[in-house]
């Protein structure tokens, strides 16, 4: 999931807290007690395993999977650990250093959070595990590949329900994850000639678990890689990278995209790129350096709270360098272009997928769209309500499809023609959020970016505002025990089986069928393949929109989930936005909503 996410749940938080407040108060979880014969060996170290009270699993936190990438080993190679004598003890925090905020679980203070001690990892298996193989979930998680932790997830009902092991995982994340300059590439060898930190820290973790793993019970040659957002990116980044070769068997995308960038771009040296934003180049300017004599031993210096600071007082209007055709990770090629190439297919069965209504979390506090009504002179949440909804449908509508036909279409038919052949898609199209007085989630949310993942998980999200977005419904009870299933099933034998007993055929090329994940009755199968292409011709059919907001809608059409296509956005419609600069309109248009509300977004 991307930095929005902060921002959304912030707003959302404070709308309904005073709702939930009372039942949270007066719900506790069972504490976590060592569970005898849970002691577990590993490289790493000793862990003793714990477990809830009523629970058939089995956790292990904070396990160490490298070495910790500080003083001269920040932007390098993960080294792995070799300290099976020692007790690992849980730790207070082990999320890698980004931003304060609710997808952190931490206050939203906009403020420098966690450590670069980081990679560490938590474990979940059924009670059974001393004398069972069970197949390997290893989740990713999302946040932009900025922001978020392995410990906002909790798998134990998907673990106990499927009988599976489920491993989350910390990684780099920012410009500790990935950086390129040649200050830090210069005198590097081997791995360490990286700008994919954060995809090293992932394959090394991949690498212990097929060293550790089967003492936790789980079966290193089944291993599914899983994750949502930035974590389905990185799915995607693993499928193309030969570094993760024979690492994993089975791989699921949720709500991925295929963005990279080249080295030179992440350099952006002395702002070539406009299009790009924290560069290499800048960020060193931003922290007191010159970029043209820097030392590697100097950055390694810089503290780290100070280069996230610096980091996040650049500008970011479109993209920052992350995943990298560094040509040690990523191919030289980029990553789009990979995943289509035999030269780099492990051809491997392979799910992907998005949400209906993707970008709600970008655009459902956003005052354009959305307004709130004050009350109590202000001392209470507004209540709030989609401007004009038609307009506000339709934009949902193409972007949200502009991400599955980018995100889920576009990354299968490559891998169909590097000779993948197990491939299927979903859409999930759930919206039975629980509306209240004060938001009516169900519109302005529905289906959105995220919501999936209480599905898999079998537990809410979003902290105070999950019995909203994850009510305890029969509705949503069946549909958790649905793709609980279709995950686990495709977790032991390669394929998601059947859906309330109907087959759940292939994606192909010829026939892109796409299964909607949703409650029972109504469609359940569709075989529109959206893509970019169409998607704009359908933007130059009559709308209610303005030509400028036409402009713009194109605008986020072709920057959005994948590389970008300016030249998509010059040539649309005969060339009818080649005079709309959409960034400055688009900032004109922010800049309006703060002076008249104060804010862009609603508070």
């Amino acid at each position: 999931m991307t930095a929005f996410r902060r921002t959304v749940v912030r707003g959302v938080f404070v709308a309904s807290a005073a709702l939930v407040a009372v039942a949270l108060a007066s719900c506790s979880a069972p504490p976590l007690r060592p569970v005898a014969g849970a002691e577990v060996a590993t490289e790493s170290g000793i862990t003793q395993g714990v477990s809830q009270e009523g629970q058939g699993v089995v956790r292990w936190f904070d396990i160490p999977y490298a070495q910790p990438p500080v003083d001269s080993l920040r932007w390098r190679a993960p080294i792995a650990l070799a300290m099976s004598n020692q007790l690992i003890a849980p730790r207070e925090s082990a999320m890698c250093v980004q931003i304060s905020g609710q997808i952190s679980g931490t206050e939203d203070s906009e403020q420098p959070v966690g450590e670069e001690d980081c990679l560490y990892l938590d474990i979940v298996a059924p009670k059974g595990f001393l004398d069972q193989r069970y197949p390997v979930m290893f989740w990713i998680h999302g946040g932009g590949n900025t922001s978020g932790t392995k410990d906002t997830y909790d798998f134990s009902a998907l673990a106990e329900r499927e009988q599976v092991v489920v491993v989350t995982v910390n990684y780099r994340l920012g410009p500790f994850g990935w950086l390129t300059h040649s200050a830090v590439q210069g005198d590097a060898e081997g791995l360490d000639r990286s700008s994919n930190f954060g995809h090293l820290d992932l394959i090394a973790a991949l690498e212990w678990v097929q060293r550790n793993i089967a003492g936790f019970g789980g079966d290193p040659t089944n291993v599914t890689i899983f994750g949502e957002s930035a974590g389905g990116h990185n799915v995607f980044a693993l499928l193309t990278t030969p570094l993760a070769e024979g690492l994993f068997h089975k791989a699921i995308s949720q709500s991925g995209y295929t963005t990279s960038v080249s080295p030179r771009q992440a350099v952006n040296a002395g702002g070539e790129f406009p299009e790009i934003d924290r560069g290499a180049w800048a960020l060193i300017e931003e922290v007191g350096l010159d970029p043209q004599a820097v030392t590697g031993e100097t950055l390694r210096n810089v503290e780290a709270y100070d280069l996230l600071s610096a980091y996040y007082r650049l500008d970011k209007d479109h993209i920052a360098p992350l995943t990298t055709a560094d040509n040690v990770v990523i191919p030289s090629m980029g990553l789009a272009a990979a995943l289509a190439d035999p030269e780099f297919a492990k051809d491997v069965p392979v799910i992907a997928g998005s949400n209906r209504d993707e970008v709600t979390l970008w655009l459902g506090l956003n005052r354009y769209f959305v307004e709130g009504q004050s009350l109590l002179f202000g001392l209470a949440p507004p209540k709030m309500r989609v401007r004009e909804p038609e307009k506000y449908q339709y934009w949902i509508d193409l972007r949200s499809r502009g991400w599955k036909a980018r995100g889920v279409d576009e990354p299968l038919a490559s891998l169909r023609g590097a000779g993948y052949t197990a491939t299927w898609a979903y859409r999930f199209d759930w919206d039975e959020t629980a509306d209240n007085w004060l938001v009516p989630f169900s519109s302005i949310l529905g289906a959105a970016h995220a919501a999936e993942i209480a599905f898999v998980m079998g537990a809410p999200m979003y902290g105070a505002i999950g019995s909203f977005m994850y009510p305890d419904s029969d509705s949503a009870q069946e549909l958790t025990g649905v793709m609980m299933g279709a995950w686990g099933h495709f977790a032991r034998s390669g394929n998601p089986g059947q859906i309330r007993g109907r087959p759940w055929p292939l994606f192909t090329e010829s026939a892109p069928h796409t299964m909607l994940l949703d409650s029972p009755g109504g469609d359940w199968l569709t075989a529109e393949g959206p893509t970019l292409a169409g998607l704009l011709h359908e933007a130059t059919q009559p709308t209610m929109l303005s030509a400028l907001e036409q402009c713009l809608l194109v605008w986020e059409l072709v920057t959005n989930i994948g590389n970008p296509a300016y030249n998509e956005y010059t040539r649309w419609n005969d060339g009818a936005c080649e005079g709309v600069d959409a960034r400055t309109e688009k900032a004109r248009i922010t800049a309006a909503l703060v002076a008249e509300y104060g804010s862009a977004t609603l508070p």
